[in-house]
Order: C-alpha cells, then sequence, then structure tokens
C-alpha cells in the first residue's frame, strides 16, 4: 500500500440536520448525531477506504473525545501519530446541514490550533511517498509554522506533496510563498477565485509558478486537472447530496491513492470524483468503520 502522511485537524463534528431556516433565539427542530471529523482526519480515513496506507499527525486533548477520534481513525485504518495536549480540548465542529445536504461549520479548533513544529517528527517521513497538508494548519496563525515546516521536511525527505486550501475566507498575505514548491494543490471554485480572480479550470495556470499542478472540484460541476500540459476535466458523479461535509477531503484522498499508484490525470480525478460522491451520499465527514474501543492516544 502507499504511505501517506497527513497533516491536519482531527476532532469530532456535531452534525445537526435541520428543515427550513434556523429560528434565530428560538428552536429549529434538527437530527443530532455525533461523527468523527477534522479535516486531516477526513483525508486520512478516506485514503484508508481507497487503499493507502496514512498516518495522521494532530494534535487532540487529553480528554474523552481525543481517545474517542483515535480509536475511530484506528479501526478505519489510519495510523494515528497525535501529540496531546494537557491544557486544550480536542478540536469540536458543530456543523449545520441544510435540506439540500449544504453544511455551515461552526468550528473550535481546540488542541489543533497548538499544532507545533516539535509536533512533526522526521521519522515518521521515512518510508513514506507523500504528504498531504490541511490547509487549516497554515490559516491559523498559532498553526502556520508547524504546516510550514511539515511542507519543508517532506521535501527534504524527498516526498511529494499536496495542500488543500480549505478556506477561501481565511487566505493571508504571504499565503501562495507559503506553498511555493507544493507538487499538487486542490482548491475547490471559491478558493480558485480567491487565488486567481477567475471561477474558470483554465485560470489555475496562473498558478503554476508557484505549485506543480492544480487539481480542482466545482461541485456538481465535475473536477479539473490543471498543468503544463494542459487541462484535463471529468463530470461529476449524479448522486442525491445528504450531507456535503467532507466530500472535498474525500476527493482528494481518491485523487491521491489513484495519482500516487501512477493513474493518469483523468483516471485520477475520476477516482476523487467517486470518493466524494460517496462521501455526500452519507452524513458525516468520513467513511463508515466498525464501532471501536477508545485507547489512549500515542504520544510523539
Amino acid at each position: 500500500m502507499t504511505a501517506v502522511v497527513v497533516v491536519g485537524d482531527a476532532g469530532l463534528d456535531v452534525v445537526a440536520r435541520h428543515s427550513g431556516t434556523v429560528v434565530h433565539g428560538g428552536d429549529t427542530r434538527a437530527s443530532v448525531t455525533m461523527e468523527p471529523g477534522g479535516a486531516g482526519a477526513n483525508t486520512a480515513a478516506w485514503l484508508a477506504s481507497c487503499g493507502a496506507s496514512p498516518v495522521l499527525l494532530a494534535r487532540v486533548g487529553a480528554d474523552t473525545a481525543g481517545r474517542q477520534v483515535q480509536a475511530e481513525l484506528t479501526a478505519a485504518g489510519v495510523r494515528c501519530a497525535f501529540a496531546v495536549d494537557a491544557e486544550a480540548a480536542t478540536c469540536c465542529v458543530v456543523v449545520l446541514v441544510d435540506d439540500t445536504g449544504q453544511r455551515t461549520m461552526l468550528p473550535d479548533r481546540g488542541a489543533n490550533a497548538r499544532f507545533a513544529p516539535g509536533d512533526v517528527d522526521p521519522a515518521l517521513l521515512r518510508g513514506a511517498s507523500h504528504l498531504h497538508l490541511s490547509g487549516y494548519v497554515l490559516l491559523d496563525a498559532s498553526s502556520r509554522p508547524a504546516g510550514v515546516a511539515a511542507l519543508r521536511a517532506a521535501r527534504e525527505a524527498g516526498l511529494t506533496t499536496s495542500v488543500d486550501p480549505q478556506s477561501a475566507a481565511l487566505f493571508y498575505d504571504g499565503f501562495l510563498d507559503d506553498l511555493r514548491g507544493v507538487d499538487l494543490l486542490l482548491p475547490n471554485t471559491e478558493e480558485l477565485v480567491a487565488l486567481t480572480g477567475s471561477a474558470s479550470p483554465a485560470s489555475a495556470r496562473a498558478l503554476l509558478g508557484v505549485v506543480g499542478a492544480v487539481a480542482l472540484t466545482s461541485g456538481a460541476g465535475g473536477a479539473s486537472w490543471v498543468d503544463a500540459d494542459g487541462v484535463v476535466s471529468v463530470p461529476a458523479e449524479d448522486v442525491e447530496c445528504v450531507d456535503s461535509t467532507g466530500a472535498g477531503d474525500a476527493f482528494d484522498a481518491g485523487l491521491l491513492a489513484a495519482w500516487l499508484t501512477g493513474a493518469s490525470r483523468r483516471d485520477a480525478l475520476l477516482a476523487g470524483v467517486r470518493a466524494a460522491a460517496r462521501a455526500v451520499s452519507s452524513v458525516g465527514a468520513q467513511p463508515s468503520v466498525p464501532a471501536a474501543r477508545p485507547a489512549a492516544p500515542s504520544v510523539t
């Protein structure tokens, strides 16, 4: 199996599926579930589901939530290399999902916001072929140095790298400078617009002086790969959207699992689209796994 190091958030999602408009100052009935989440953890779980061998670097709290996160990810086939924070709680995100499956997120990164360069153990890169970084690590100033350190360590170790920008609203001055040398950037349309001023996949060519290639997701519009050889696009799969949470993370995993084993650009895109379709077809950001018994997080 392809060994992939994932650096990013891990936590719990409180998913509230509501009907109609949320009543400000009043009551809105909803169906509420607790699901494993965090963009890094989502990608790692989907990588395992797609046949890769992922290692997840993250920071969790010394609490029940941290133990539950590790247990569920381990059951999903993810090796957890967690730093344990004695002061901050494990990440928790409240996710409001409307009738169309679209989500609004209220995140508390918790211990993930304290992810530090010392949490990136170079020994974990040995034997891996690729490092994937969730952009949330870069988008928060407190964890940014760790994200930059992870990318640098991966390049020094000879790994290929990828980054999902994650949130256009949180881009900062110097964001592209921190991405310089990354092999593959994985934005959605909103993020592409923020980076290039255009929603057209062809506009991603403007980023090729910074990154090696761009794999763009456009929701129902499908996905595109842009590199020096041109633009390749594939359609989205026609599925009912139950919950869009984690769809981009699933796309990243499906595409990476295929690309890293030698798939063509088109086949890698199709693998990403298939994984995203699976993700939006059920509630929660990660593939379903058997129930697991909580275990204490390991300290790196």
